[in-house]
């Protein structure tokens, strides 16, 4: 192996020429003859026995180039990095520049670890919100406790909005009854938009055994086939029901809750939304100042590097959807995204953790921190218990090199958090829905597992009838 040449790149990257002597290379293609030879059939000698000359002759003398270069660019990419004192944050990029029997010549592209100018870590500032619960706070946490107690009764009179009815129905265009259009004995919760515009209107008003022709019209985004159609549904009511919510009393928390009174009840209800929003209260608070010490961090960051980390993120993004036993390809769909959206997002994360990291790594080294044996000795347990695995397993899986600069990502991370400072932010007094959730996160904390989203379903013709649940 020789470096013919080292050249400076943009973003702390350098480009090697680096060859490969004829010697070397025609040994490594001897190699791949002797490993492919068992598998090749030459007319005139036995299978696995044609000389290699006979062989090359036949198929072209570059017939084992291919594999001789893969099995001989890591190891003389490794000896040129070291040669050179270089060292590699992320994988080369490697282009073939030229393979004979002279041997083959590369180009590396290198990136390297870059420079951090750190800025103000000590003393950020971000608001801390306080977390408050109100009694009507905990009137909503009861609601999905008071729908799932809900019954419906039937009642005798014209059904109004908010009430259940049961139809037999069926849809005709021009006359022509079309598929999908007709159903019996369908529960159907008026107001609930579930059928199309006007549909539900069109049957608030009847009572049970009731007939009604409905003048509706289908969206122009609905199925090629009815979109924009004007149609006739001949409906039929078979019986109307109305929801009666229980009494909010002791036996009802009995029902809805291992709690023998309400007040019990809803004093675990308000300390779980506190609990909720005080963690949130703290995430928010962590990302405000996290994002501020990668704004104060100057690092000329290669695109490789980036690039790699986009990909770790992507590979676990799409195991962990995967262990939930839906294929990633089908979870893509259901979401509505593609593959190129996603790294996109991954790009941005990756991104904003690798600064991070730099970042951190320079306030562990401004600082002197450092992680003890004892301290490495007690992650190993706990890595150990979590996944239910012998210490010594944990150990071979996790590089002690690997454990100790988590750990020490950790302590200075908790440095910076400990000297910030609250900026004073109003108390929380209702729980705001949160942004949604972008698809590949870049924080290094709490990675959540991602939940099977159904897609937002089109408004449907009636389905076919349903069991009331």
């Amino acid at each position: 192996m020789k470096v013919t040449s080292k050249t400076q790149g943009e973003h702390n990257t350098v480009e090697l020429v680096i060859e490969v002597d004829a010697q070397t290379f025609d040994e490594a293609v001897n190699k791949v003859y002797l490993r492919r030879r068992k598998n090749i059939s030459i007319p005139g000698f036995r299978k696995g026995k044609a000389p290699r000359k006979i062989v090359e002759s036949m198929y072209g003398a570059g017939v084992f180039y291919e594999d001789a270069v893969q099995d001989l660019y890591p190891t003389a990419y490794e000896e040129a990095v070291k040669q050179e004192e270089l060292q590699p944050a992320a994988y080369p990029k490697i282009e073939v520049t030229s393979v004979g029997k002279e041997g083959f010549t590369f180009k590396a592209v290198v990136a390297l670890k870059p420079e951090v100018k750190l800025g103000a870590y000590k003393g950020l500032t971000a608001p801390k919100t306080a977390a408050e619960v109100t009694e009507a706070d905990i009137d909503n946490e009861l609601t999905p406790y008071i729908q799932r107690a809900t019954r419906l009764v039937a009642v005798k009179r014209k059904a109004k909005r908010g009430d259940t009815a049961v139809i037999d129905f069926e849809g005709f265009d021009n006359g022509v009854p079309f598929e999908g259009g007709k159903g019996e004995n369908f529960s159907l919760e008026l107001g609930s938009g579930t059928f199309i515009p006007g549909f539900e209107d069109g049957v608030i008003g009847m009572k049970a055994g009731e007939e009604k022709d409905l003048d509706v019209t289908f969206p122009e985004d609905y199925t090629p086939e009815l979109a924009g159609k004007p149609v006739v549904f001949k409906v039929k009511v078979q019986e109307v029901k109305e929801p009666q919510k229980p009494e909010l009393d002791d036996e009802f928390a009995k029902d809805v809750s291992e709690f023998d009174t309400l007040a019990d009840l809803r004093k675990d209800l308000g300390e779980k939304l506190k609990a909720r929003r005080e963690s949130q209260a703290k995430s928010d608070f962590e990302r405000a100042i996290t994002d501020q010490l990668i704004e104060n961090t100057e690092a000329d960051v290669a695109d490789a590097i980036i690039e790699q980390e986009a990909d770790r993120l992507m590979e676990d993004y799409a195991r962990r959807v995967q262990s939930q036993g839906i294929p990633f390809e089908q979870y893509l769909s259901m979401m509505g995204l593609s593959v190129e959206a996603l790294r996109a997002e991954a790009m941005v994360g990756a991104k904003r953790r690798v600064i991070n990291e730099l970042a951190l790594e320079a306030v562990a080294k401004a600082e002197g921190l450092t992680v003890s044996d004892q301290e490495k000795a007690e992650e190993y347990e706990r890595l150990a218990k979590e996944y239910e695995m012998d210490v010594e397993k944990v150990k071979l899986a996790v590089a002690e090199e690997d454990l100790e600069r988590d750990l020490m990502l950790k302590k200075a991370s908790q440095f910076v958090l400990d000297n910030a400072k609250d900026g004073k932010a109003p108390a929380k007094k209702s729980e705001s829905k949160k942004p949604a959730a972008k698809k590949v996160e870049g924080e290094k904390s709490a990675e959540k597992k991602p939940a099977a989203k159904k897609p937002a379903a089109k408004k449907a013709a009636p389905k076919k009838a349903e069991e009331e649940k």
